[in-house]
């Protein structure tokens, strides 16, 4: 199977339904920090919001270790890239632009090792902003000559921070790396992995034990000895009387019912248990009973319901499909409900089994051996003429003798016969549901035992299937080589250089119901992406969007739009009750361009995570912060935001400021 035939993708057919999907990976503390955390803890974290894109929540935690003296050239190198990642210089605070400008009194940079080379670096560059005698050659070429992490790491974050020239090299070296490297590390074989859940271990119903009434173990030993006992009385009568023929029927009879009790008995349990088999097959819903349903009843109902309209035999229309197997179905709820019952899981952990379960009735169709029962329980022949030939030889035999016997000795032959008949009838029944009752349980073992050994097969593929799961860094580094092709593309479109952008800025919404995922206390990831490009240029503002299909890295969809900068009247996040945010940007003509940054938190949040912090931290990884600080500029200043926030910039890096900290 290819990856998309394992994904949960957003896929319904005929009466399927498909859940709105959120996935929340927990279990690891990879943003998580305490109040009691080691600087290094904060620092580490921080670090990993950063690769995230959330530099919002990177510099509070990289800065606060820094100010707590953890400051080792690698915390030192991650400062300066939290402060200006994301970020342009009319964006830094006065205090912040005075740290930045004092930074060499308050870092300890020492050795030559890559984390200090990367840092001196990089404050050359910063500083070569305002100097028109910056040699770039020199300066490029000492940035060329750092190792590839320190390199691509300042590549991806200070290119919003830079201007002039220098902007132009950093930015087509960036480019470059996007386009290297954009689909390396077997992205589109293993992005669709990061949607899915940890998969919840197999459990699967235990056969119900073994239940035989008292009453029915009381009949089975009453009527066994008396049935016994009459039986050889009646023995007794014939040899007692010299009826030799008799004698033999009677012996015949006494055979003949020990083969026709125990072929009987088989007979009657491959009976029963094809019927059993073929009510679970049978889409007339109301031959089995139903297991009380809850949501998570309803909720694997639906999951079924959509794996088998996906996964079908080849040229069946999925309603028809649904409607053969509805039987299937229905079983199949009622045995995982019940086997996780007493181990409760989310639906989402199961999906692997469920799944499986579909491709597994698939598979039998294909194979003709969905109903291959009829063939395993179907009573053979000689079974069948062995107890029909031991049944009439018993009534036969056991004729003649009770009347041979009732000739010996009337009322005493009677009573015997009458003993016989009666409690032999009530053992015989009691028997048979004993006997029955444990090849049910016997059988059911081996049902149970095979499906097992199946299930546990398949989880063992799919754990093995899953373990090169990408971690949450590595989906914010493909996504923003996106983002720089993207970008590129306006770029080319419009002929413009980066030097010529006085600002840009994205927006990254998920694109309609696409599923979703997270690392608990990260931000979410999309299958789908409506990708917003807002590009600042002296003529107005130059809009690009585009639909991203994020596994292959490709964008659909596209379309461009231009206005003026007195044509922005106002831009905002408005949140609804049920925390969706969505962007708004408005236009004199009353246009609206809008995104929804953040869909509606159906789902159940892990260690009770505070819906807030959770759509904070999303809203900083898909670049709200600096696109607001740009845009609400332009609607409040127009075309004279630029000349203002270039002044802004410049007498931010100028200013001593504040003593640094």
């Amino acid at each position: 199977m290819t990856p998309a035939d394992n994904t949960a993708a957003n896929f319904a057919a005929g009466n399927a339904h498909v859940d709105v999907q959120g996935i929340v990976h927990g279990g690891v503390n990879y943003y998580r920090t305490s109040p009691d955390s080691s600087p290094r803890e904060k620092f580490e974290a921080g670090v990993r919001y950063l690769e995230s894109g959330a530099t919002g929540r990177a510099w509070p935690r990289i800065d606060d270790a820094v100010l707590s003296d953890y400051r080792t050239n690698r915390a030192c190198f991650y400062w300066l890239l939290a402060l200006l990642s994301g970020r342009t210089r009319g964006e830094l605070s006065d205090e912040e632009a005075a740290r930045l400008q004092n930074s060499d009194h308050f870092l300890p940079l020492s050795g030559d090792d890559p984390w200090a080379e990367g840092a001196r670096t990089m404050l050359r560059l910063v500083e070569s902003i305002n100097r028109a005698d910056a040699d770039l050659r020199v300066l490029m070429k000492e940035f060329d000559e750092l190792p590839p992490r320190q390199r691509d790491l300042i590549l991806r974050h200070l290119e919003l921070f830079l201007e002039g020239p220098i902007k132009d090299d950093v930015w087509h070296r960036a480019l470059e790396r996007a386009r290297d490297e954009q689909m390396d590390r077997d992205r589109e074989d293993r992005v669709w992995k990061f949607f899915e859940p940890a998969p919840a271990p197999p459990l699967v119903r235990q056969p119900a034990p073994v239940t035989i009434p008292t009453l029915t173990w009381l009949q089975a030993g009453v009527g066994a000895v008396v049935a016994v006992a009459s039986t050889a009385h009646l023995g007794y009568l014939l040899v007692q009387g010299g009826r030799v023929s008799a004698l033999l029927a009677y012996l015949l009879s006494i055979v003949g019912g020990g083969f026709a009790a125990r072929n009987g008995v088989d007979w009657c349990f491959r009976s029963k248990r094809l019927r059993m088999k073929d009510e679970e097959h049978s889409p007339n819903l109301r031959r089995r009973p139903d297991v009380p349903l809850e949501a998570f009843g309803r909720q694997v109902d639906r999951r079924l319901e959509y794996y088998f309209a996906k996964y079908r035999p080849s040229g069946m229309e999925p309603d028809l499909w649904l409607t053969w197997t509805a039987g299937l179905r229905r079983s199949m709820r009622n045995e995982l409900v019940e086997a996780y019952r007493e181990k409760p899981a989310k639906v989402e952990a199961i999906n692997w089994l469920i799944r499986h379960r579909a491709i597994g009735v698939k598979g039998r169709w294909e194979k003709g051996t969905l109903w291959s029962h009829h063939q395993e329980l179907a009573t053979p022949l000689p079974t069948k003429a062995t107890a029909v030939f031991g049944a009439l030889a018993c009534t036969i035999g056991g004729g003649w003798a009770s009347s041979s016997a009732v000739q010996t000795d009337g009322l005493i032959g009677i009573r015997s016969v009458a003993l016989l008949v009666a409690f032999g009838w009530i053992w015989g029944r009691a028997w048979l549901r004993i006997s029955i009752e444990h090849r049910r349980h016997a059988s059911d073992q081996l049902d149970v035992a095979e499906l097992e050994a199946d299930s546990e097969a398949a989880y063992g593929l799919w754990r093995k299937r899953l373990a090169d799961k990408p971690d949450d860094g590595e989906m914010a580094t493909w996504l923003d080589y996106d983002r720089k092709v993207l970008l590129d593309e306006a770029l080319r479109h419009y002929r413009l250089k980066m030097s010529d952008i006085v600002a840009y800025a994205f927006i990254e919404a998920r694109s309609g119901s696409a599923t979703r995922a997270r690392v608990q206390g990260g931000p979410w990831r999309y299958r789908k992406y409506e990708m917003k490009i807002f590009l600042i240029t002296a003529d107005g503002v130059r809009q690009c969007n585009a639909r991203l299909h994020f596994a292959d890295g490709t964008f659909h969809d596209r379309n461009r739009l231009n206005y003026r900068f007195e044509a922005v009247t106002a831009v905002h996040v408005r949140q609804a009750d049920d925390n969706s945010h969505t962007f708004e940007l408005s236009l004199m003509d009353g246009q609206k361009i809008t995104a929804q940054m953040i869909g509606p938190e159906l789902e159940e949040n892990q260690e009770s995570e505070d819906l807030e912090e959770v759509s904070e931290v999303s809203l900083d990884a898909a670049g709200l912060r600096h696109t607001l600080h740009v845009l609400e500029g332009v609607a409040a200043e127009g075309k004279a935001w630029m000349t203002r926030e270039r002044r802004r910039g410049v007498n931010g890096l100028d200013d001593p400021g504040c003593p640094a900290a």
